[in-house]
């Protein structure tokens, strides 16, 4: 079986980022999936993962932020 390739988390969307989760993981957990590439899906899953809550987290704190600042104004 051919070594999947991945665009660099960083360019992706959050909704690609999500959206390429959702294959992988349904790809593990399908019968087809093939053991000597599991190592590579199990990496590439973890890096989705931490790039979408990074900017979960980021937007979280956003909009805090603005919310905050709108609250003084009132």
């Amino acid at each position: 079986m051919e070594t999947p390739k991945f665009q660099p988390v960083k360019e992706l969307t959050y909704n690609q980022a999500v959206t390429q989760l959702e294959q992988i993981l349904r790809t593990m957990q399908s019968d087809s999936c093939d053991i000597d590439q599991l190592s590579i899906y199990t990496r590439r899953a973890a890096e989705l993962l931490s790039e979408c809550r990074s900017r979960l987290t980021t937007t979280e704190a956003e909009l805090q932020n603005a919310l905050a600042d709108l609250m003084k104004k009132c």
